[in-house]
């Protein structure tokens, strides 16, 4: 039925001027007194005294708060003979976006008196809003209050309506006799489909209450003024306004009731356990289930429902409904090791027998993938078991895979058992109070600076059993597989190092502070009760820590050094060169901390450079022990953390792609963070495309300058082109999915060989210090490079594109569990909302989608980002042209 809809419009949208009508004046004017007439003779000339009706007009004024809104509004003038009539339609100076929802308007009634002079024959004011915020509609008798103006006060003296609902005391007087209020009340009910509507009753009803209505009037002291109040009609249906006003930045707030109409009341057991919720969770899980449900199976339809729940990403919190369904059919999801992280999120570890039931049942379920197992690790999980039996999974992992995910696994260390970190050092190499002991750095003897974070003991002593054991804690398993393979144990120093030197975890949590140096003396005293292989791991490890030192002290001094770029560069030359105060040249070959694999002899003093950057970041050229040079960015002054998260992560998905025989030519380049002011960067021989554009013209004219070829597209070599536009692909899904933003040509580099690739990623996870950015960062030179939107270059672009998300969409599990361990760690773009970081990497993956609906999805995205660079319509080129200029 259409009188069951309401139809209504805001009244922020009704951008024209508010209107209401002025109808009739009833009811006699009071006379005054002999005593007023000798006191003014004057008097018996005004219109009080006329025979006929005398020549009044009304005034109206929208008030907000007690202070007028706008200027009055006065009626036309009129002759009146029998009665007092305008019916006429005064047009506001106030639009209704302007009105606040407790606008209110005073009317006056005006009798002239005199030249120039005019009295007051009464005031009525009325609120434009009802109490729930709806614009008043129709027509409202007003009462007029003798001898006085309208009243705009809050609240006002002259009411035009005294009362708006049924009281008892009304309901009596009804009873007794008719009341105009709460007859008006009654037909305003009646108008708004609040009754059911009988024809032949309804009209002689209304008959009836004119009639009353009339004679009530007139019998009455007061005189009353109608006034309407338009109605909204389009289309044969009527819409009423409702209140609502648009913040100033155009988001919608809607209006704060300022009284309540409904009385909330604390329940105090609104936080208290559901008794029979628990007994029904108990039953369903006590121990006498479980021979029933051993042999339980699912039919087809629960059957779905499990595969669905299993398919959840690991952020989804299972409803009470579903947790009993998965705990149901345990003993049958045994089978499928996916299902192990869900059951496992089912079980209340707080009760003894579930606890025990779970943990009887973890050893005989499938064992989980080692990808998936990372999600065990995450604050989520407390219980040890579960814990353990996450790094027994890890420990199938090879050193090469242990090494993608040793970033979070040393974050990881931060949900585990302090005490048991702890416990496993030898007794002996507590902290004393005052920071550090002597002994400990990694090796003293070659740490005379003293200026290194290293904070570890050199106790020997019993060799550490629980290594062997295949029941480790995470930092015993990390410990143990670093001292047999120094590629670990060069990474694993480093990534603990940063958290033992980190300011923020000290002041902010000095216990997660004390358990990274508790690490570190472990980590320490596990390199010295090695064999001669492993002593030699440690002491090349402190020499490390020495060379970085120095070279810090080094970046010091130029940092210090006044006069211009090239004055700073002569002096860090000349420092290296110096061997005997330095020593930075010549030096005995230890493994780069960048690259361990690459043994360095010292750095080449005559080609370092500083580039043009704020912090000037250094350009150093490693000589190693084979004679190849090593180029290195050596930064001071900046956290690497963010760039070697990303890195990480563009280097895992650069391995998961290749894995589904997709190489889409990236350059992860490597990244170390040394402290969190300083730390490493890979440099690779390239050009910016902001360089590039202002020396060749175009990314084409770069590409035939160094790689021409008579046969291939656009005289370029074919296998440069295919590198070009498969790293733009590349680049163009992960820094989509990664949400990298603040991009520009000067953070886009080529190299010859056709890779293009980003740098720089100060920004993540969304942030973006530019308004609109494209959901796809795809430059207007990007897609020119490739040839236009014409090309079939271009046309192979989108595909590597689709193919590109739906792999990396099929390891989203494993991206979201290197995130989730990554929410407490002290990266800028994560630590600004922790809790929204895997829901923000998530969502991008749109995992609600289909593979045919992602790949829809991913084309609209490209659609729409190159459609706007290449658009005709000049909004949409400035929406995300500008984009790219810096």
């Amino acid at each position: 039925m259409d009188t069951d809809k309401f139809n209504y419009v805001y009244s922020c949208d009704l951008d024209i001027n508010v209107q209401l009508k002025i109808g009739s004046l009833e009811g006699k004017r009071e006379q005054k007194s002999y005593k007023g007439l000798l006191e003014d003779p004057m008097l018996r000339f005004s219109g009080l005294y006329q025979e006929n009706c005398s020549d009044l007009y009304v005034t109206c004024q929208v008030f907000a708060e007690g202070k007028p809104l706008a200027l009055p509004v006065r009626t036309s003038y009129k002759a009146f003979s029998t009665r007092w009539n305008w019916n006429e339609w005064l047009r506001l100076p106030v639009k209704y976006p302007d009105l606040p929802q407790s606008a209110q308007v005073a009317l006056t009634v005006w009798d002239v008196y005199g030249p120039g002079r005019a009295v007051p024959v009464g005031g009525t004011t009325v609120t434009l809003f009802g109490k729930y915020g709806m614009f008043r509609q129709g027509m409202h008798d007003l009462k007029v209050w003798p001898g006085v103006e309208g009243d705009g006060g809050e609240p006002t003296t002259t009411p035009g309506r005294t009362s708006s609902s049924l009281t008892e005391d009304q309901m009596g007087r009804l009873a007794k006799g008719p009341d105009l209020e709460v007859l008006g009340d009654l037909t305003k009910a009646h108008r708004q489909g609040h009754m059911v509507k009988v024809d032949w009753l309804d009209r002689l009803t209304f008959r009836e209450i004119e009639m009353i209505n009339e004679s009530e009037k007139r019998s009455s002291n007061f005189m009353y003024l109608m006034v309407e109040f338009p109605r909204v009609k389009t289309n044969d249906k009527e819409y009423s306004i409702v209140y609502y006003e648009k913040e100033k930045d155009g988001t919608d707030a809607s209006s704060v009731p300022t009284s309540c109409d409904i009385v909330k009341v604390p329940d105090p057991q609104m936080g208290m356990e559901n008794l029979v919720e628990s007994k029904h969770h108990r039953l369903a899980r006590s121990l006498r289930s479980g021979p029933s449900d051993h042999d339980l199976k699912p039919n087809a339809a629960t059957r779905d429902q499990l595969n669905i729940i299993v398919s959840y990403p690991p952020t989804k919190q299972l409803s009470s409904e579903e947790q009993d369904l998965v705990w149901k059919f345990r003993y049958y999801l045994t089978t499928q090791e996916k299902a192990l992280t869900k059951f496992l999120k089912c079980v209340n570890w707080d009760l003894p027998q579930e606890a025990k039931q779970a943990l009887e049942l973890l050893g005989k379920w499938r064992p989980m993938d080692v990808e998936d197992s990372l999600e065990l690790l995450s604050s989520q999980f407390t219980n040890p078991t579960v814990r353990r039996y996450a790094v027994e999974r890890l420990q199938q992992a090879d050193d090469e895979d242990l090494l993608m995910y040793l970033l979070q696994l040393t974050q990881a260390l931060k949900y585990e058992n302090f005490n048991d970190i702890q416990g496993g050092l030898e007794p002996g190499s507590k902290r004393d109070g005052q920071g550090l002991s002597d002994d400990s750095t990694l090796d003293s003897s070659q740490n005379p600076s003293g200026t290194s974070g290293a904070a570890t003991a050199t106790q020997k002593g019993k060799e550490v059993s629980e290594s062997e054991s295949s029941e480790q804690d995470l930092c015993t398993f990390l410990i143990s597989r670093a001292c047999k393979n120094s590629t670990l144990a060069n990474y694993l120093y480093w990534y603990v190092i940063v958290e033992c030197e980190d300011q923020d975890t000290q002041q902010r949590d000095p216990k997660t502070h004390e358990m990274y140096l508790n690490v570190m003396r472990r980590f320490s005293q596990a390199l010295l009760k090695g064999d001669k292989s492993v002593r030699v791991m440690r002491s090349l490890l402190a020499s490390q820590q020495t060379f970085v030192d120095r070279l810090v002290q080094l970046m010091k001094a130029v940092q210090r050094e006044s006069g211009n770029r090239k004055k700073k560069t002569e002096r860090l030359q000349a420092l290296l060169a110096d061997n005997e105060k330095v020593n930075l040249s010549e030096i005995e070959p230890i493994p780069l901390p960048l690259e361990p694999q690459i043994r360095i002899r010292g750095i080449v003093p005559e080609t370092a450079t500083l580039f043009k950057s704020a912090l000037m970041p250094a350009k150093l050229i490693f000589k190693a022990e084979d004679g190849a040079m090593y180029p290195v960015i050596f930064k001071h002054g900046d956290d690497l953390r963010q760039d070697q998260l990303i890195l990480q992560i563009i280097s895992l998905m650069d391995k998961l792609l290749r894995k589904e025989n997709l190489d889409l030519k990236l350059t992860p380049y490597k990244v170390l963070a040394t402290s969190t002011k300083h730390g490493f960067m890979q440099f690779v021989q390239s050009v910016p495309v902001a360089e590039v554009l202002a020396t060749e013209g175009n990314i084409q004219s770069f590409f035939r300058k160094h790689a021409p070829s008579e046969k291939g597209p656009y005289g370029i070599s074919s296998e440069v082109m295919d590198t070009y536009v498969k790293s733009c692909a590349g680049y163009c899904v992960i820094t989509y999915i990664l949400g990298v933003g603040d991009r520009h040509l000067d953070n886009l580099l080529l190299t010859k060989t056709g890779k293009l690739f980003h740098i720089d990623f100060g920004y993540i996870l969304g942030r973006d210090p530019k308004p609109l950015p494209p959901p796809m960062k795809l430059s207007k030179e990007m897609v020119e490079g490739m040839g236009g939107m014409q090309s079939e270059q271009y046309q192979e672009f989108r595909k590597q594109c689709y193919t590109a998300f739906l792999h990396l969409r099929r390891y989203s599990n494993l991206i979201l569990n290197l995130f989730s361990l990554m929410v407490d760690a002290n990266i800028p773009d994560i630590a600004l909302e922790p809790d929204k970081t895997v829901k923000k990497v998530q969502d991008k993956f749109r995992l609600d989608l289909s593979d045919e609906e992602a790949v829809h999805y991913m084309q609209s995205l490209i659609d729409e980002s190159v459609g706007a660079l290449f658009a005709a319509v000049v909004e949409q080129i400035h929406k995300f042209a500008q984009y790219w200029r810096r």
